[in-house]
């Protein structure tokens, strides 16, 4: 079957191009072309890749830990309604038992698929923390770093384990680190005290970047520079942000752009929440309060976030002043290439998958394609 989308702008690597039309061909961009002259109609006003988000915990009521076999699917129709086509759940500190189990879901759900936003793998976060910046984790069930554990995991997964979060000061980070290189699994780097000199020393291994950036690490003093410090000045460090204004201040983001833009992975960090009224719920098996949107632990810490793929986009556009095709990329390419994906999806390209979003002027979702398929919002 082929699908011709025609819209006002189109967004691939090279920039927007002004009145160009896309051919599908069932689930493949086959041409990127100039719309005919006297054609009118216009299927969209801006198209764009379909969005890609690494790092979700939960949403619309559900988390990523429930054990029901339902979760996933209610979570993947709930990305795909914020422009997301393809997203990592993502595991928290918890009972090993737990999160095995949490990875066996998330490994039947990435080879069965289903509809929603596709499962592209399996985050694990936690328990490799240290606790001064534990964030939400609860410390008494942090655990050592042991390369055969580590394998048991990946083997739970059936090989879907794609990122592993860790503190780099640990005894043993750095022989896994590289451990988890050679099994082509990503690490990332958080909720941890580690000096700027630690941070380096895990970049030298092979780590690939920082947990939501800023948020559980140490700051960026100006003779202290701390894991944001090598984030920022490290050019082969990816970056996670939470672009909602509360875990970054927009000042910060905007700094954050000018230093590392090409090195930014938006993400939602989104809990179960997420879309959902203000209220109480949990996250790691702790009681948390969502007020005006902003959900807190009882010592007030933040908690997640109820963060949409589709407004971090925008809240970068409009509060940090970055150009909306970067602030697309970084929800789109960036994570792509971070995950080693980029050849299949993250742009608009001919030969690569048929995911993408028809935006409004005001970057506002108005249409989904994904795997070639429109989906109902």
């Amino acid at each position: 079957m082929t699908t011709l989308l025609r819209a006002r702008r189109v967004l691939t690597e090279q920039g927007w191009r002004d009145d160009h039309q896309l051919r599908i061909e069932n689930e493949t961009i086959v041409a990127i072309e100039p719309i005919p002259v006297g054609t009118l109609a216009r299927e969209a006003e801006l198209l764009c890749p379909a969005y890609i988000d690494i790092h979700v915990h939960g949403g619309d009521g559900v988390d990523v830990m429930d054990d029901d076999p339902g979760v996933l699917e209610r979570l993947a129709i709930h990305k795909a309604r914020e422009g997301v086509g393809g997203w990592l759940p993502t595991t928290v500190t918890a009972p090993l038992a737990d999160i095995e189990r949490a990875l066996q879901r998330i490994a039947q759900r990435y080879y069965h698929g289903g509809p929603g936003a596709s499962v592209l793998g399996s985050y694990l976060e936690g328990p490799y923390f240290t606790p001064q910046n534990k964030g939400a984790h609860p410390p008494e069930l942090f655990r050592e770093l042991d390369i055969a554990e580590l394998d048991r995991l990946i083997e739970v997964s059936q090989n879907t384990l794609r990122v592993v979060a860790l503190a780099p000061e640990k005894p043993a980070a750095l022989e896994a680190i590289k451990h988890l290189k050679s099994c082509d699994v990503r690490v990332m780097l958080g909720h941890s005290a580690a000096s700027y000199e630690e941070t380096l020393m895990a970049f030298d291994a092979g780590a690939d970047g920082l947990v939501h950036c800023f948020n559980g690490m140490t700051g960026l003093h100006h003779r202290n520079p701390g894991m944001v410090g090598a984030g920022l000045s490290d050019k082969r460090a990816w970056l996670e942000l939470i672009a909602d204004g509360h875990h970054v201040h927009p000042a910060v983001m905007n700094i954050c752009c000018h230093c590392a833009k090409s090195q930014i992975v938006l993400i939602t960090d989104a809990m179960s929440a997420a879309g959902m009224p203000d209220g109480d719920y949990s996250i790691c098996g702790h009681p948390v309060t969502m007020q005006n949107g902003i959900v807190r632990t009882g010592s007030g810490g933040l908690a997640g976030s109820t963060l949409s793929l589709d407004a971090a986009v925008r809240n970068l556009v409009n509060s940090a002043g970055v150009a909306a095709e970067d602030a697309i990329h970084m929800a789109s390419l960036h994570p792509a290439k971070m995950l080693g994906l980029e050849n299949s999806l993250g742009s608009l390209a001919v030969g690569k998958r048929a995911n993408l979003n028809a935006l409004n002027p005001q970057l506002l979702l108005q249409n989904i394609w994904i795997n070639g398929q429109a989906v109902l919002l």
